[in-house]
C-alpha cells in the first residue's frame, strides 16, 4: 500500500516515540501548560463505534478498570483535584458520550505496527482532548488481552475538537512475527478518552496483537490534531 507523506510523518513520530522508551490507560497531562491549544481539521473516515456498539460485551471488569482516566497517570486512582478538573475545564472537556471512536489505517515500519487511535466529535458543540487515551484489547467473550499499554514520551497539547472534527492518538507494538512474542487475535479495542472513564468499543481487524513475552508491550503517544492519515 503506498503510503502518503502524512503517514511517513506518523510512523517515524511513533517510531522515536518508541525508541525513547523500547518497546493503554487513559491519562490527560496534569500540566496544562505542557501544548498550545489548537484547532483541528479534518474528520475520521475509518470504521466507527460508538458507545452502544453491537460490537463483544465486556462481561468483567478487566476493559473499565484498566483505562479510567485520571489526572495523575495513575489508572487506579480517583480524578485529580485542582485546576485541571475545574468546573470549567470539566465543561470543556470532550466526554464519552459525545465522541465517535476509530482506529485508521495501518502504517507498518521496521518490525512495528503503528495505528491511529481517532476520536472525533460527534456532538453540537466545540470541546477538548488532551493526553494519553486508555485502550485494552478483548476477545469475544470480553476477557483483556495483554497487560495494559504504555505510554510513551510525549508533550501533550490540548485539541480543541469543533463538531466533526477529530484527534488521533498512536498505538504501536512490534509485530509479533518478527520479535517471536506470544500473540492472540482480539475481537475489540476498548477505547476511553482522557480523564473519562466511560469506553468506546471498536471491532478490531488488524490481525494479531503481542500479548506475552518478549517485546510484548503495546505503546501510545499522546493526541494530536486530525486523523494520523
Amino acid at each position: 500500500m503506498a503510503k502518503t507523506s502524512h503517514g511517513t510523518g506518523r510512523a517515524a513520530r511513533l517510531a522515536g516515540a518508541v525508541a525513547v522508551l523500547g518497546l493503554l490507560t487513559a491519562c490527560g497531562s496534569g500540566d496544562d501548560t505542557a501544548g498550545a491549544e489548537r484547532t483541528v481539521s479534518g474528520g475520521a473516515t475509518t470504521a466507527t463505534a460508538t458507545p452502544s456498539d453491537t460490537g463483544p460485551t465486556d462481561t468483567g471488569p478487566s476493559a473499565r478498570t484498566a483505562t479510567p482516566g485520571t489526572d495523575s497517570g495513575d489508572s487506579t486512582a480517583p480524578a485529580a483535584t485542582g485546576t485541571a478538573d475545574t468546573p470549567a475545564t470539566a465543561r470543556a472537556r470532550c466526554h464519552t458520550s459525545e465522541l465517535r471512536a476509530s482506529v485508521g489505517r495501518e502504517n507498518p515500519g521496521a518490525g512495528q505496527e503503528n495505528f491511529p487511535i481517532v476520536l472525533t466529535n460527534a456532538s453540537s458543540r466545540t470541546c477538548t482532548v488532551r493526553g494519553y487515551p486508555g485502550a485494552a484489547f478483548l476477545d469475544a467473550s470480553g476477557k483483556q488481552l495483554g497487560p495494559d499499554p504504555k505510554r510513551s514520551s510525549g508533550t501533550p497539547e490540548t485539541v480543541t475538537l469543533t463538531p466533526g472534527k477529530s484527534a488521533w492518538a498512536g498505538l504501536s507494538f512490534a509485530n509479533p512475527e518478527v520479535s517471536g512474542a506470544r500473540a492472540a487475535t482480539p475481537a475489540t479495542l476498548v477505547v476511553t478518552p482522557p480523564d473519562e472513564r466511560d469506553p468506546l468499543k471498536v471491532t478490531w481487524r488488524a490481525g494479531e496483537v503481542p500479548v506475552s513475552g518478549n517485546e510484548s508491550s503495546v505503546r501510545l503517544i499522546p493526541f494530536s490534531p486530525g486523523t494520523g492519515a
